[in-house]
């Protein structure tokens, strides 16, 4: 069928064939995912001034001093994009970062970039009159410490304009491979 647009107006009117199609070009345009999360990577250069690096350039940190801890490939690319979000949503950009990498990644890195920011408050919320220890609401989730540990390790400290951070293109071919994984279903909870 060589269908140029579906038949209906309103979704419960689409027939297979319709839905189909649709699948079709949703699946031609996830093949471009990688080139557009890696160009709206970039674009972090001109967001959230006033650190002594940029926010590309602290993810390119957060990334190396994981790898160069030897962790795994998917916690690596997680390092890299956990602010991808800022731009878009800067009151919750974890969230929004979590939602871009969940189709491809374990429920344990989900979980660790969709809650960074409420862990990285610990290390200033006292100085804005906010509570520190917010994150402790969540002392009995299964992957507390490793956020914590996310955020010691490869978030607060990776504004060091001193540091050498390896280039986007060492980090690219990794990208591609976690978004070339079958992404898992939508109704994944």
């Amino acid at each position: 069928m060589d269908l140029k647009h579906v038949s209906f107006t309103r979704m419960e009117d689409g027939t297979k064939e319709d839905y189909q199609f649709l699948e079709e070009l949703e699946s031609d345009a996830a093949k471009g995912l990688t080139d557009r999360i890696l160009e709206e990577l970039q674009s972090t250069k001109d967001i959230l001034g006033g650190y002594m690096i940029d926010r590309f350039a602290h993810s390119l940190q957060s990334a190396t001093r994981a790898y160069r801890d030897d962790k795994d490939e998917e916690y690596v690319v997680m390092a890299l994009l956990h602010d991808l979000g800022d731009g878009l949503a800067p009151y919750n950009h974890g969230e929004l970062a979590a939602s871009v990498l969940r189709p491809y990644v374990s429920e344990e890195i989900y979980w660790i970039v969709k809650h960074h920011g409420i862990f990285q408050a610990y290390y200033y919320a006292h100085h804005l009159g906010n509570d520190r220890d917010a994150r402790d609401r969540y002392k009995a989730e299964p992957f507390y410490a490793v956020t914590e540990e996310f955020c010691a390790k490869y978030d607060q400290n990776c504004f060091d304009p001193e540091y050498e951070n390896l280039p986007l293109e060492f980090f690219e071919p990794m990208v591609r491979q976690i978004f070339n994984r079958p992404a898992f279903s939508y109704d994944r909870r």
